[in-house]
């Protein structure tokens, strides 16, 4: 190589030092990406009944018995009778019959978990495949344990899932709570959008924090409700047991009439808490 096209060594560190030095002050001032948000705790199972036993766990549930109205004027009596509430096939069956008991023309049950269990925050679902007909009124629901002191709606009320006969395509979950109950709960519908709610199981669902209650039918979220958005006290931050019930008529479904079907059923494959 001609020493003419011979670079001094220094005047190749002095180029090289250039090159190198911008980029490593832009190392240097570089910083990772910023840490997100710490994912929440895995959902836990803290309580949970599948059903698959020879007949309903008493350590679990309570057979609420009456003919009352429930405040509702209903018509059905709910007995403690395996006619009404039995396990079968790997399910919780409910079913409404029309036959005379007590001072009603119809039975039906309603069972809940209070004395038994109450949670104050978590996930709590049920799959469920509900009855279908004018008049009929499934429900999958909770109320404050502490009833007994303050009573209804003190409470507090919070309906995961209930369905009307006459709307056999559409659940609702509400809540209700000093000045917002009855008619005047805090409510939203969820519509399947094909077929009707009793072709098929389904999973309701309610995922509730302090402050926010949230509504889910098969994995899709249709309802929020937040302290800031009830016209009246927030009662949900304290523990509420389970209901699951079929009810017979009254104000909000109306009655049976001559295209009701009966028995019908509603069946739960199961009831599951969770908890982080």
């Amino acid at each position: 190589m001609p020493a003419s096209q011979v670079l001094n060594p220094m005047v190749v560190l002095a180029i090289a030092l250039l090159v190198v030095r911008p980029t490593l002050a832009c190392r240097a001032g570089q910083q990772g990406p910023a840490a997100g948000p710490a994912a929440p705790p895995a959902w836990r199972l803290v309580w949970h009944d599948e059903f698959d036993g020879a007949a309903l766990d008493s350590t679990h549930w309570v057979r609420e018995t009456g003919g009352n109205g429930w405040g509702n004027a209903e018509l059905e009596f709910y007995t403690d009778r395996v006619e009404n509430a039995r396990l079968e096939h790997g399910s919780l069956v409910i079913e409404a019959r029309r036959e005379a008991f007590g001072n009603r023309a119809y039975t039906s049950a309603r069972l809940k978990t209070q004395g038994l269990g109450a949670w104050r925050y978590g996930r709590i679902e049920a799959r469920v495949q509900i009855p279908r007909g004018q008049g009929l009124w499934p429900a999958f629901w909770m109320l404050g344990d502490n009833i007994p002191q303050v009573g209804w709606p003190g409470c507090g009320e919070i309906d995961i899932m209930e369905n009307i006969g006459k709307e056999p395509g559409r659940v609702h979950g509400t809540v209700h709570g000093p000045n917002y109950s009855g008619a005047n709960g805090i409510s939203s519908p969820y519509d399947l959008g094909g077929g009707a709610f009793a072709d098929a199981f389904h999973v309701f669902a309610i995922e509730w924090q302090p402050d926010t209650i949230r509504w889910f039918v098969d994995s899709t979220l249709y309802k929020t409700i937040t302290a800031r958005s009830v016209p009246g006290a927030w009662v949900f931050d304290h523990p509420f047991f389970i209901i699951l019930n079929v009810a017979v008529g009254g104000g909000w479904p109306g009655d049976p009439d001559t295209t009701t079907l009966f028995p019908q059923t509603m069946r739960v494959d199961y009831v599951r808490v969770y908890q982080r």
